[in-house]
Protein backbone atom coordinates (compact mmCIF):
# COMPACT_ATOMS: atom_id res chain seq x y z
CA UNK A 1 0.00 0.00 0.00
CA UNK A 2 1.25 3.53 -0.84
CA UNK A 3 2.42 5.26 1.81
CA UNK A 4 0.58 9.04 2.13
CA UNK A 5 2.44 12.13 1.96
CA UNK A 6 0.90 13.42 4.83
CA UNK A 7 1.79 10.20 6.71
CA UNK A 8 5.64 10.86 5.75
CA UNK A 9 5.95 14.33 6.41
CA UNK A 10 4.62 13.68 10.03
CA UNK A 11 8.10 11.35 10.23
CA UNK A 12 9.89 13.79 10.36
CA UNK A 13 8.31 16.11 12.48
CA UNK A 14 8.02 13.23 14.96
CA UNK A 15 11.63 13.34 15.32
CA UNK A 16 11.98 16.76 14.88
CA UNK A 17 12.52 17.68 18.96
CA UNK A 18 15.28 14.85 18.98
CA UNK A 19 18.14 17.08 16.89
CA UNK A 20 20.72 17.69 19.60
CA UNK A 21 21.09 21.40 17.79
CA UNK A 22 20.58 23.69 20.06
CA UNK A 23 18.64 26.27 18.03
CA UNK A 24 17.32 25.40 14.27
CA UNK A 25 15.83 21.50 15.13
CA UNK A 26 15.10 20.48 11.76
CA UNK A 27 14.28 17.21 10.36
CA UNK A 28 13.56 15.26 7.10
CA UNK A 29 12.37 11.73 5.91
CA UNK A 30 13.47 10.14 2.47
CA UNK A 31 11.35 8.08 0.35
CA UNK A 32 11.92 6.08 -2.50
CA UNK A 33 12.00 3.09 -4.27
CA UNK A 34 8.78 1.41 -5.76
CA UNK A 35 6.05 3.19 -4.19
CA UNK A 36 3.85 0.40 -3.72
CA UNK A 37 6.35 -3.11 -3.12
CA UNK A 38 9.94 -2.00 -2.84
CA UNK A 39 9.82 0.73 -1.34
CA UNK A 40 11.77 2.41 1.59
CA UNK A 41 12.15 5.44 4.13
CA UNK A 42 14.92 7.46 6.16
CA UNK A 43 14.55 9.81 8.79
CA UNK A 44 16.79 12.41 10.00
CA UNK A 45 17.77 15.27 12.08
CA UNK A 46 20.69 17.96 11.63
CA UNK A 47 23.18 16.84 13.96
CA UNK A 48 27.10 16.57 14.57
CA UNK A 49 28.28 13.32 13.42
CA UNK A 50 29.33 11.29 16.80
CA UNK A 51 32.94 11.36 16.34
CA UNK A 52 33.00 14.94 15.87
CA UNK A 53 30.53 15.20 18.66
CA UNK A 54 32.83 13.39 20.85
CA UNK A 55 36.25 14.32 19.69
CA UNK A 56 36.07 18.01 18.63
CA UNK A 57 32.73 19.17 19.67
CA UNK A 58 29.58 20.68 19.49
CA UNK A 59 29.81 24.57 17.33
CA UNK A 60 33.60 23.52 16.93
CA UNK A 61 34.22 25.11 13.28
CA UNK A 62 36.11 22.76 10.79
CA UNK A 63 37.81 24.84 8.49
CA UNK A 64 35.20 27.16 7.16
CA UNK A 65 32.04 24.17 7.93
CA UNK A 66 30.42 23.79 11.04
CA UNK A 67 30.72 19.80 12.25
CA UNK A 68 26.73 19.42 11.96
CA UNK A 69 25.32 17.62 8.89
CA UNK A 70 21.90 18.71 7.40
CA UNK A 71 18.69 16.13 7.90
CA UNK A 72 17.95 16.47 3.95
CA UNK A 73 22.10 15.34 3.47
CA UNK A 74 22.46 12.72 6.36
CA UNK A 75 18.75 11.26 4.98
CA UNK A 76 20.91 10.97 1.69
CA UNK A 77 24.67 9.65 2.79
CA UNK A 78 22.40 6.82 5.43
CA UNK A 79 20.02 5.78 1.91
CA UNK A 80 18.54 2.07 2.09
CA UNK A 81 18.46 1.77 -1.54
CA UNK A 82 18.45 3.86 -5.07
CA UNK A 83 17.45 7.43 -4.43
CA UNK A 84 17.07 7.93 -7.69
CA UNK A 85 13.18 9.79 -8.55
CA UNK A 86 12.53 9.99 -5.14
CA UNK A 87 10.80 12.23 -2.63
CA UNK A 88 11.93 14.11 -0.20
CA UNK A 89 10.15 15.43 3.00
CA UNK A 90 11.74 18.22 5.39
CA UNK A 91 10.16 20.42 8.14
CA UNK A 92 12.14 23.66 7.21
CA UNK A 93 13.11 25.44 4.18
CA UNK A 94 16.16 23.36 2.80
CA UNK A 95 19.04 25.26 2.18
CA UNK A 96 20.86 25.45 -1.67
CA UNK A 97 23.96 22.95 -0.55
CA UNK A 98 21.10 20.62 0.63
CA UNK A 99 19.12 21.04 -3.06
CA UNK A 100 22.50 20.53 -5.10
CA UNK A 101 22.47 17.37 -3.00
CA UNK A 102 19.00 16.18 -3.61
CA UNK A 103 19.47 17.26 -7.14
CA UNK A 104 22.60 15.23 -7.51
CA UNK A 105 21.04 12.32 -5.51
CA UNK A 106 18.17 12.16 -8.69
CA UNK A 107 15.84 13.14 -5.81
CA UNK A 108 12.19 15.14 -8.19
CA UNK A 109 9.80 15.71 -5.19
CA UNK A 110 10.68 17.79 -2.39
CA UNK A 111 7.83 18.49 -0.07
CA UNK A 112 8.11 21.28 2.87
CA UNK A 113 5.77 21.47 6.27
CA UNK A 114 3.78 24.73 5.75
CA UNK A 115 4.79 25.40 9.83
CA UNK A 116 8.59 25.82 8.11
CA UNK A 117 7.84 28.91 5.89
CA UNK A 118 7.11 30.80 9.32
CA UNK A 119 9.74 29.59 11.34
CA UNK A 120 12.99 31.87 12.74
CA UNK A 121 15.36 29.64 10.11
CA UNK A 122 12.73 30.77 7.36
CA UNK A 123 12.75 34.41 8.48
CA UNK A 124 16.41 34.54 8.34
CA UNK A 125 17.36 32.50 4.92
CA UNK A 126 14.36 32.62 3.16
CA UNK A 127 16.39 34.42 0.51
CA UNK A 128 18.74 31.89 -0.09
CA UNK A 129 15.53 29.67 -0.83
CA UNK A 130 13.85 31.91 -3.02
CA UNK A 131 17.11 33.00 -5.01
CA UNK A 132 19.03 30.14 -5.02
CA UNK A 133 17.52 26.90 -3.87
CA UNK A 134 13.92 27.25 -6.06
CA UNK A 135 16.19 28.07 -9.60
CA UNK A 136 18.10 24.60 -8.36
CA UNK A 137 14.99 22.35 -8.16
CA UNK A 138 13.67 24.29 -11.38
CA UNK A 139 16.29 24.03 -13.33
CA UNK A 140 17.02 19.80 -11.65
CA UNK A 141 13.75 19.36 -12.59
CA UNK A 142 12.62 19.00 -8.37
CA UNK A 143 8.56 19.80 -8.18
CA UNK A 144 8.08 21.59 -4.59
CA UNK A 145 4.99 21.24 -2.64
CA UNK A 146 3.68 23.01 0.68
CA UNK A 147 2.21 20.66 2.57
CA UNK A 148 -0.45 21.12 5.36
CA UNK A 149 -0.75 17.65 7.50
CA UNK A 150 -3.82 18.29 9.66
CA UNK A 151 -5.91 19.66 5.93
CA UNK A 152 -4.09 17.15 4.42
CA UNK A 153 -3.49 19.71 1.60
CA UNK A 154 -1.25 20.38 -0.56
CA UNK A 155 0.19 23.30 -2.28
CA UNK A 156 2.09 23.56 -5.28
CA UNK A 157 5.40 26.03 -5.79
CA UNK A 158 7.04 24.40 -8.14
CA UNK A 159 5.38 21.49 -10.69
CA UNK A 160 7.61 19.79 -13.21
CA UNK A 161 6.58 17.45 -16.09
CA UNK A 162 7.27 14.00 -15.57
CA UNK A 163 9.06 14.43 -18.88
CA UNK A 164 11.35 16.74 -18.24
CA UNK A 165 14.89 15.48 -18.52
CA UNK A 166 17.41 17.58 -16.47
CA UNK A 167 20.75 18.91 -18.65
CA UNK A 168 23.96 16.98 -17.08
CA UNK A 169 26.82 18.14 -18.98
CA UNK A 170 29.52 16.02 -17.30
CA UNK A 171 27.74 13.14 -15.49
CA UNK A 172 30.26 11.10 -13.16
CA UNK A 173 31.54 8.36 -14.39
CA UNK A 174 29.81 4.43 -13.39
CA UNK A 175 31.47 1.83 -14.00
CA UNK A 176 29.94 -2.02 -13.33
CA UNK A 177 33.35 -4.17 -12.69
CA UNK A 178 34.42 -7.66 -13.25
CA UNK A 179 37.82 -7.80 -10.78
CA UNK A 180 37.20 -7.43 -7.15
CA UNK A 181 39.21 -4.12 -5.45
CA UNK A 182 42.77 -4.77 -4.61
CA UNK A 183 45.10 -2.34 -3.89
CA UNK A 184 47.21 -3.04 -7.17
CA UNK A 185 43.86 -2.52 -8.96
CA UNK A 186 42.98 0.63 -6.94
CA UNK A 187 46.14 2.31 -8.24
CA UNK A 188 45.52 1.52 -11.47
CA UNK A 189 42.26 2.88 -11.67
CA UNK A 190 43.59 6.35 -10.06
CA UNK A 191 46.01 6.44 -13.24
CA UNK A 192 43.32 5.64 -15.60
CA UNK A 193 40.81 7.83 -13.77
CA UNK A 194 43.44 10.74 -13.95
CA UNK A 195 43.65 10.70 -17.69
CA UNK A 196 39.92 10.43 -18.05
CA UNK A 197 39.76 14.37 -16.11
CA UNK A 198 42.86 15.16 -18.15
CA UNK A 199 44.71 15.79 -14.96
CA UNK A 200 42.51 17.85 -13.46
CA UNK A 201 40.81 17.62 -9.58
CA UNK A 202 38.98 14.52 -9.51
CA UNK A 203 37.40 11.70 -6.88
CA UNK A 204 37.17 7.99 -7.54
CA UNK A 205 35.90 4.97 -5.10
CA UNK A 206 34.71 1.50 -5.45
CA UNK A 207 31.55 0.75 -4.51
CA UNK A 208 29.23 -2.45 -4.00
CA UNK A 209 25.69 -3.34 -4.76
CA UNK A 210 22.72 -5.08 -2.91
CA UNK A 211 24.11 -8.43 -4.58
CA UNK A 212 27.96 -7.59 -3.75
CA UNK A 213 28.90 -6.65 -7.13
CA UNK A 214 31.56 -3.95 -7.56
CA UNK A 215 31.63 -0.55 -9.54
CA UNK A 216 33.90 2.21 -9.90
CA UNK A 217 32.97 5.84 -9.39
CA UNK A 218 34.53 8.67 -10.12
CA UNK A 219 33.88 12.48 -10.65
CA UNK A 220 34.95 15.68 -11.06
CA UNK A 221 33.64 19.18 -9.99
CA UNK A 222 30.87 20.48 -11.91
CA UNK A 223 27.66 22.65 -11.57
CA UNK A 224 24.93 21.26 -10.35
CA UNK A 225 22.44 19.47 -12.48
CA UNK A 226 20.88 21.40 -14.89
CA UNK A 227 23.67 24.17 -15.42
CA UNK A 228 26.76 23.88 -17.03
CA UNK A 229 29.95 26.09 -16.83
CA UNK A 230 28.41 28.32 -19.17
CA UNK A 231 24.81 28.76 -17.32
CA UNK A 232 25.87 28.55 -14.21
CA UNK A 233 25.27 32.08 -12.29
CA UNK A 234 27.63 33.81 -9.93
CA UNK A 235 27.87 32.57 -5.70
CA UNK A 236 24.48 33.84 -4.05
CA UNK A 237 26.69 34.70 -0.90
CA UNK A 238 28.09 31.56 0.77
CA UNK A 239 26.24 29.44 -1.25
CA UNK A 240 27.63 28.04 -5.14
CA UNK A 241 26.37 26.10 -7.86
CA UNK A 242 29.21 23.93 -7.80
CA UNK A 243 29.78 20.53 -6.32
CA UNK A 244 32.84 19.04 -5.59
CA UNK A 245 33.74 15.66 -6.30
CA UNK A 246 33.39 14.20 -3.08
CA UNK A 247 30.54 14.82 -2.93
CA UNK A 248 29.31 13.78 -6.03
CA UNK A 249 30.24 10.77 -5.35
CA UNK A 250 28.30 10.63 -2.27
CA UNK A 251 25.33 11.44 -4.19
CA UNK A 252 25.94 9.27 -7.12
CA UNK A 253 26.20 6.18 -4.67
CA UNK A 254 22.80 7.38 -3.03
CA UNK A 255 21.60 7.69 -6.42
CA UNK A 256 22.42 4.40 -7.83
CA UNK A 257 21.74 2.22 -4.52
CA UNK A 258 25.71 1.88 -4.13
CA UNK A 259 27.86 2.02 -0.80
CA UNK A 260 31.22 2.93 -1.12
CA UNK A 261 34.01 1.01 0.73
CA UNK A 262 36.03 2.46 3.01
CA UNK A 263 39.42 1.47 2.11
CA UNK A 264 39.29 2.74 -1.48
CA UNK A 265 38.67 6.63 -1.91
CA UNK A 266 41.05 8.63 -2.94
CA UNK A 267 40.50 12.56 -4.58
CA UNK A 268 43.18 13.80 -5.91
CA UNK A 269 42.77 16.58 -3.80
CA UNK A 270 42.35 17.81 -0.31
CA UNK A 271 38.39 17.83 -0.43
CA UNK A 272 36.48 20.83 1.09
CA UNK A 273 36.10 21.30 4.95
CA UNK A 274 32.15 20.46 3.94
CA UNK A 275 32.68 17.29 2.01
CA UNK A 276 35.29 15.72 4.99
CA UNK A 277 32.79 16.08 7.49
CA UNK A 278 29.91 14.63 5.26
CA UNK A 279 32.59 11.70 4.95
CA UNK A 280 32.79 11.15 8.11
CA UNK A 281 28.51 11.56 8.76
CA UNK A 282 28.98 8.73 6.28
CA UNK A 283 30.95 6.41 8.14
CA UNK A 284 34.08 6.66 5.31
CA UNK A 285 36.53 8.45 7.34
CA UNK A 286 40.17 7.57 5.56
CA UNK A 287 40.96 8.92 2.10
CA UNK A 288 43.72 8.31 -0.24
CA UNK A 289 44.73 11.95 -1.41
CA UNK A 290 46.95 12.45 -4.52
CA UNK A 291 48.14 15.95 -3.16
CA UNK A 292 47.97 16.96 0.44
CA UNK A 293 49.03 20.10 0.19
CA UNK A 294 46.54 21.37 -2.28
CA UNK A 295 42.71 22.26 -1.79
CA UNK A 296 40.32 24.41 -3.05
CA UNK A 297 40.82 26.41 -0.64
CA UNK A 298 43.10 26.72 2.84
CA UNK A 299 39.98 25.64 4.79
CA UNK A 300 40.21 22.20 3.68
CA UNK A 301 43.17 22.02 4.64
CA UNK A 302 42.74 23.46 7.99
CA UNK A 303 39.78 21.65 8.30
CA UNK A 304 41.71 17.94 7.40
CA UNK A 305 44.03 18.94 10.12
CA UNK A 306 41.48 19.47 12.20
CA UNK A 307 39.93 16.01 11.88
CA UNK A 308 43.50 14.55 11.64
CA UNK A 309 44.49 15.88 14.98
CA UNK A 310 41.57 14.47 16.74
CA UNK A 311 41.56 11.06 15.61
CA UNK A 312 38.73 11.23 13.13
CA UNK A 313 40.05 11.20 9.66
CA UNK A 314 42.96 9.39 8.21
CA UNK A 315 44.66 9.82 5.10
CA UNK A 316 45.61 6.86 4.03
Amino acid sequence: MTIPVFTLMQQAVDIVGTSRHPTNKIAATLHAGDPVGAAFSVSMTNEWPDAIARRIGPGQRIGNSSGTVHAETACLLHTKGKTDGGRMFVTDLPCPNCVKNMAEAGIRTLYIDHKGFAKDFALRHGGDFENMAMRICEKAGISVYKLFRKEERLEPILEISSAYEPQIEKPPHVERLNAEPAPRLFQDWIARERERYDGGVYALGFARDDEGGAWLLSAQPHPVIGYTSETMGAPEGKYSYMLQPVNRLLMTAAREGLRLERDYLFCSVVPTARELVNMIAANLPRLRIGDTGASRDEHGLAALRTLVNAGVFEVL
